[in-house]
């Protein structure tokens, strides 16, 4: 098997940028790509480290960042399982992307840009949410943002996918890697249920 190596056989394979695709990166929030943004609640986020990379799932009740101005977002990071992958990788290395998404829409809008953590009390305070606080901050400082061509949600017909699946649960992935090593009581029929109590504590 032949792989590609060099930048230059990587373009002669796929030709010339169109200029739409050029056209469309801005090293700022314009007004559109501002109201997009604030339109999303979820969007995964991604981050580089000396572990490797780490693609997190990020989810809110309303805007998954706040825009604070046309370079700089903010994210409350909400309790999780306590790995730290994403946050890890922010402090060692800060290189960061973020990718947003609105349930049913088939574009997507891409930011690429330098993130780093604050615990600031007042900061935190100003995201509670019935009475719960994110443990800590995540400044998003924006290099560059554009959106991103529907082709993939529309070959994968993500939205739209009807009917129950045959999919394993998050329980069962865990026993299977684990080798059964694993209290029942974590990820019993009851997980579901525990997790939405704990969504922001």
């Amino acid at each position: 098997m032949n792989f590609i190596q060099t930048i230059a056989e990587l373009e002669t394979v796929y030709g010339t940028v169109s200029e739409g695709a050029k056209l469309k990166v801005s090293d700022h929030l314009t007004p559109l790509y501002a109201k997009w943004i604030s339109t999303s609640k979820f969007c995964i986020m991604s981050s580089v480290g000396r572990d490797g990379t780490d693609g997190s799932p990020r989810g809110d009740d309303g805007p998954v960042v706040k825009i604070v101005d046309k370079k700089t977002l903010l994210m409350p990071d909400w309790r999780g399982n306590n790995r730290l992958d994403s946050l890890r990788n922010i402090v060692e290395d800060g290189r960061i992307s973020l990718m947003f998404m609105i349930g049913g829409m088939n574009d997507v809008v891409r930011v690429n840009g330098t993130a780093r953590l604050t615990k600031d009390k007042e900061l935190c305070r100003s995201f509670e949410y019935k009475g719960n606080y994110p443990t800590c901050v995540i400044q998003i400082l924006i290099d560059r943002v554009y959106v991103h061509c529907p082709k993939s949600l529309l070959r994968s017909k993500l939205w739209t996918i009807a009917g129950s699946l045959d999919v394993p649960t998050i329980g069962e992935i865990v026993r299977e890697v684990s080798q059964n090593d694993l209290d029942d009581t974590q990820f019993g029929s009851d997980f579901p249920k525990r997790t939405q109590k704990t969504l922001w504590s």
